[in-house]
C-alpha cells in the first residue's frame, strides 16, 4: 500500500480531506502520519482519531533552522512514505532537505502560480484586481512555490469580496484539488521534471 505522510501547521482541513480519500478507497493509499510543526495544531487531534501517528516536530524548540530541518528529515526517512503532502504547512524548507524527497514531495498553495508564491495570495489578488483566483498542487522544490505543477482550479472573484470571503471559497475547491492531485500521484499520472 502506498504511504502517505501529510505535514500541517494549523487546523488541517486539506489533511482531513486527503485522509478522508484514503479511507474510503478513492485514494489507493494510506496516511501512516501526520506531523505538525505546531504542538497547538488542531488537526493532530483529528489524524489521532483516526488511528493515525499524529507527530509534533515543533520549529521553535530547534536553534536554528538546519537543526529543524535535519529532525523533520530523519522523521521522514523513518516513515518511509511514498508520498509527502504538504498541507497547510507553513514552513519553508531548505533545500537540502526537499532534494532528499524531491520527486515525491507536493504542496497545496493558494493561488494561480505562478501567479503569488508566498504569503497573503487572496489581498494579493484583490488588490491587483484579479477577476480569478484559486489554488495549486505542485512538486516542491528548492526554489518557492516554484515546482512543477500537478493540478490547478481556478475560482471566480465575486464584486465585494473580502480577502476571507474567497479564502474560504478557494479552501473549498483546495480540498477536492488535492484528493485529485495525490490520487493521479499515487497512479503514477504526474510526473516530475527538473526545472
Amino acid at each position: 500500500m502506498t504511504r502517505v505522510v501529510v505535514l500541517i501547521s494549523g487546523r488541517g482541513s486539506n489533511m482531513e480531506a486527503v485522509v478522508r480519500a484514503c479511507e474510503s478507497g478513492e485514494i489507493d493509499a494510506t496516511v501512516v502520519a501526520v506531523i505538525a510543526n505546531r504542538p497547538d495544531a488542531a488537526g493532530l487531534t483529528f489524524a489521532a482519531a483516526h488511528g493515525i501517528d499524529a507527530i509534533v516536530c515543533d520549529h521553535t524548540t530547534y536553534p536554528d533552522r538546519n537543526d529543524f530541518d535535519l529532525a523533520l528529515a530523519n522523521m521522514l526517512e523513518e516513515l518511509n512514505p511514498d508520498w509527502i503532502v504538504l498541507a497547510g504547512f507553513i514552513r519553508i524548507l531548505g533545500a537540502e532537505l526537499v532534494q532528499q524527497f524531491v520527486g515525491r514531495m507536493i504542496n497545496i498553495h493558494p493561488s494561480l502560480l505562478p501567479k503569488y508564491p508566498g504569503l497573503n495570495t487572496h489581498a494579493r489578488a484583490l488588490d491587483s484586481g484579479d477577476t480569478q483566483h484559486g489554488a495549486t498542487v505542485h512538486f516542491v522544490t528548492p526554489e518557492l512555490d516554484a515546482g512543477p505543477v500537478i493540478e490547478q482550479v481556478s475560482v471566480p472573484i465575486l464584486e465585494g469580496d473580502t480577502a476571507d470571503e474567497l479564502a474560504a471559497r478557494v479552501l473549498r475547491e483546495e480540498h477536492k484539488l488535492l484528493v485529485k492531485a495525490l490520487k493521479r500521484c499515487v497512479k503514477g499520472n504526474a510526473s516530475f521534471t527538473t526545472p
